[in-house]
């Protein structure tokens, strides 16, 4: 081989090597930016305080309350929080910050974030807590920035809502009779410059249905020529349910999403009024079979539908099942699959149901709306309860073993919702 292809082939080599080395460090800068990019996210996810998280508040009525948070981008500019502050009051947060991206999400995590703190070790007020809030983030803000946020608190059992809105869309509430109600904002957007604010407060005793959300939602566009989902959100709200009727309605009308989107919605219901059947059953293994065949006869009156009595037969088979082991004879998912793999799970119940002066009670009512009928079913355990958290867990990995029930029985409805102690579920399906 001569010098001058042995030379080619050298440079060749070098090139070819000086490529493959400049590949390998894109991999490994885009990995490096995925990997901060997760991180990034799930900090976000650690803000955001949810006390609600497939939670129902029960009080005179039910509140059932469902949440849309759909960011953008991994550094979202819209944040929310959902505490409850004692077992009379929720307070909601919505915090949109101004722009996109690294800018718009520091503002939106800081205030989140600052108001946790403030009602993880104070005293709850919310003059008070407003008042810090924009204390604290002012001096923080650039000269033209702004932040626009909700500050939300409902009082179930005066049944008032107070609020100060710093330039954030109306909110929307349904009456009794079916009627909107709107509530503006009451205050201009929090900026370096903002001195004063107002907090105002609203009788909520006729309100059957809440959404509170942040602009993305009604900015917009749809698929019918140049309007905005603001012309139809009023619409839909006033149809839609539950938050999964609304959700569904509003992907339905955008071709695609144009900016982060937060909502809350609560609907307000009186059950009692509303129910059909309850009964008690005992902690036994004659009466799950008994239990079954009940509920499979009072819905085999309200429907032909034999795809939709199958799916509600699932969802009573899981959670009076969790009522039973989970509940009433407290076996824990650890204990359980031990004695699974022994071999004596179902002697384990029978000897532990023996003598179990606990019961489990079953509501069903009929609720109607728009023309349509939903029924909702609420079984309820005499055990300790558990720490709803976890549900956050379960429902964010469907792989996981540890409440397949509680994940099949959501697949299998259009919500479930338990009591803050997490003795009581309630599920829903439509007619």
């Amino acid at each position: 081989m001569n010098s001058t292809n042995s030379k080619y082939n050298f440079d060749n080599f070098s090139i070819k090597k000086k490529k493959n080395r400049k590949i390998e460090e894109l991999e490994k800068r885009e990995e490096y930016t995925t990997y901060q990019e997760d991180l990034a996210f799930a900090k976000e996810l650690n803000l955001l305080r949810n006390d609600f998280y497939y939670q129902m508040v029960e009080s005179e009525q039910v509140f059932l309350i469902d949440f849309m948070y759909k960011p953008l981008d991994i550094l979202s500019g819209d944040a929310y929080s959902a505490r409850k502050i004692d077992n009379d009051r929720a307070f909601y947060l919505i915090v949109d910050g101004m722009g996109k991206g690294l800018s718009a999400s520091l503002g939106a995590m800081l205030i989140t974030s600052y108001v946790n703190h403030i009602i993880d070790t104070c005293i709850f007020d919310l003059y008070e807590l407003v008042d810090k809030t924009i204390k604290y983030i002012k001096p923080i803000l650039l000269e033209e920035e702004t932040v626009s946020v909700d500050f939300i608190l409902i009082n179930h059992k005066t049944e008032q809502l107070h609020y100060s809105k710093f330039s954030m869309p109306r909110s929307l509430m349904q009456t009794n009779s079916g009627e909107i109600i709107k509530i503006k904002s009451n205050n201009p957007p929090i900026s370096k410059y903002i001195d004063n604010f107002i907090l105002s407060e609203l009788d909520i005793s006729n309100i059957t249905k809440f959404l509170f959300h942040s602009d993305g939602m009604v900015e917009n566009s749809t698929r019918f020529g140049n309007q905005l989902y603001a012309e139809y959100v009023e619409n839909d709200f006033l149809t839609s349910f539950t938050k999964d009727d609304l959700r569904a309605k509003f992907l339905w009308k955008i071709d695609e999403q144009e900016d982060d989107i937060t909502f809350i919605f609560l609907n307000k219901l009186d059950l009692n009024s509303a129910t059909i059947a309850t009964k008690k059953f005992s902690s036994t293994l004659e009466d799950i079979e008994s239990a079954s065949g009940w509920y499979g006869d009072i819905w085999a009156t309200l429907t032909e539908d034999a795809e939709l009595q199958g799916m509600a037969a699932i969802v009573f088979s899981e959670l009076f099942m969790n009522a039973f082991e989970h509940g009433n004879l407290s076996i824990d998912s650890a204990n359980k699959h031990k004695l699974l793999e022994d071999g004596i799970y179902f002697d384990t119940l029978e000897e532990l149901s023996k003598g179990c002066p606990r019961k489990i009670s079953v509501n069903i009512s009929r609720v109607e709306h728009q023309k349509n009928s939903y029924i909702l079913t609420s079984v309820r355990d005499e055990g300790d309860g558990f720490d709803t958290e976890i549900l956050s867990k379960i429902f964010r990995n469907s792989k996981t073993f540890n409440g397949r029930g509680v994940f099949v029985s959501r697949r299998s409805s259009l919500g479930i919702y338990y009591n803050s102690k997490g003795d009581k579920v309630l599920y829903l399906h439509k007619l």
